[in-house]
């Protein structure tokens, strides 16, 4: 009896505790009824706890072993799932030895109390009612933890309009506006954790003949190396790799965007009228995080430059090496259900804005503090921050214009 007494009432301050926080405090419609379920399992063990007594000591109540043995079943159910959880997802080892020891309590419970010769009325409508109850309580935990994360991503969209150049006073330069534009046609909002425009200079010399296989080959090797320029293979036009002519962000880091709004901001290149250049490429990206998935605890604050050395992952340093600067900046964030908020170890977004010689681009990673940041993340790992954070890349470029039709304009 003390046994299942200790084993009721653990299960009600945990499972109330957790009910509670994502009844109150979940991001999504799932996280609060997942919140509601275990408030309902916290309060038929609670009962179940009160009716062990009468069950062993008083007999003043015929059905007393049914309300224990409910009890103790639903707290085994209960249990098993958030044992399930915290060995997934989890990172607290206190948390998984105290649900693995309530699920052992409470199976072992369900045995003690089954051997009590407990009267079942009509036992057959309360087996399928069992039954009925344990399936839709295994359905809302696979939907929640299973089907959720791997649902069709929704993202929202950019567009990059280039306006008509205007020269300066004294007719050396001519400034290009560009109008960026972000949409969001989802249902959720997202937060802002990184965005970039970027404009490139290209040169692009005409061969007087088709040039030669080697010289495709040539072409398609370079390109392949490249970090993300994406170029043709042409019979005349030989091509130089882009030269950074001006990156900037677009949007301040930790702001987001609702459903059903848009946004637009206007970037303003400055270029010499004696520029070398050919044609101009102009790029603009944006790294989001859905709103349902993740709770982001502003600012995201400037940590770490790679050129200044200190706390910068080993990967960042080496792109150092190569010629690639980075701004490293951080914030912590905090998961979309209680569950979670408890049993995991503090994780922080790392946003690093990366520029070189050849291009600009936002890298996102979330992690613990001070672990994994000393490896790029795989792209395993990538896809299940996309799914567990909701993290979004939208990107829209190259909007090419040669200098001729720029200048006309």
């Amino acid at each position: 009896m003390a046994v299942i007494l200790l084993v009721l009432l653990g299960t009600t301050v945990l499972l109330s505790w957790f009910g509670l926080g994502c009844f109150i405090h979940a991001l999504t419609f799932p996280g609060r009824l997942t919140g509601a379920v275990l408030i309902a399992v916290a309060f038929s063990a609670l009962i179940a706890a009160g009716a062990v007594l009468d069950h062993w000591v008083r007999h003043g109540f015929q059905y007393s072993g049914l309300v224990v043995l409910i009890g103790v079943f639903a707290a085994l159910m209960a249990n098993a799932m958030l044992l399930l959880r915290t060995l997934r997802s989890g990172d607290s080892v206190t948390f998984q030895a105290l649900f693995g020891a309530l699920v052992a309590g409470s199976a072992w419970a369900v045995f003690a109390v089954w051997r009590t010769s407990v009267t079942i009325p009509a036992p057959k409508r309360m087996a399928a009612a069992l039954v009925v109850s344990s399936v839709l309580a295994v359905a809302n935990f696979a939907y929640q933890n299973l089907y959720l994360p791997n649902r069709h991503q929704v993202r929202p969209l950019i567009t990059l309009s280039v306006g008509k150049a205007l020269p300066s006073k004294d007719r050396k330069a001519f400034a290009v506006p560009i109008d960026i534009t972000i949409q969001n046609p989802a249902d959720v909002g997202f937060y802002v954790l990184g965005t970039e425009f970027h404009a490139m200079g290209e040169r692009v010399r005409l061969s007087l003949r088709d040039r030669l296989r080697d010289e495709w080959r040539s072409d398609a090797q370079q390109w392949a190396r490249s970090s993300g320029e994406i170029n043709p293979l042409s019979r005349r036009e030989i091509r130089q790799p882009g030269e950074l002519m001006e990156a900037k962000p677009w949007i301040l880091p930790g702001d987001w965007i609702e459903p059903g709004d848009s946004f637009t901001t206007r970037m303003v290149v400055q270029v010499p009228v004696d520029t070398p250049y050919d044609q101009m490429a102009f790029y603009a990206t944006a790294k989001l995080a859905r709103k349902d998935q993740i709770v982001l605890d502003p600012p995201i604050n400037f940590v770490a430059a790679s050129w200044r050395g200190g706390d910068v992952a080993s990967w960042v340093k080496e792109q150092q090496k190569s010629g690639l600067d980075s701004l490293v900046y951080r914030a912590r964030v905090h998961e979309n259900n209680a569950i979670d908020e408890n049993t995991r170890d503090p994780r922080f977004v790392f946003v690093y804005w990366t520029f070189g010689p050849h291009g600009a681009g936002v890298q996102t990673s979330v992690t613990r503090e001070g672990a994994g940041r000393d490896e790029k993340i795989s792209g395993q790992e990538q896809r299940e921050l996309v799914s567990r954070y909701g993290l979004t890349d939208i990107a829209a470029g190259p909007v090419e214009r040669t200098l001729w039709d720029i200048k006309r304009r």
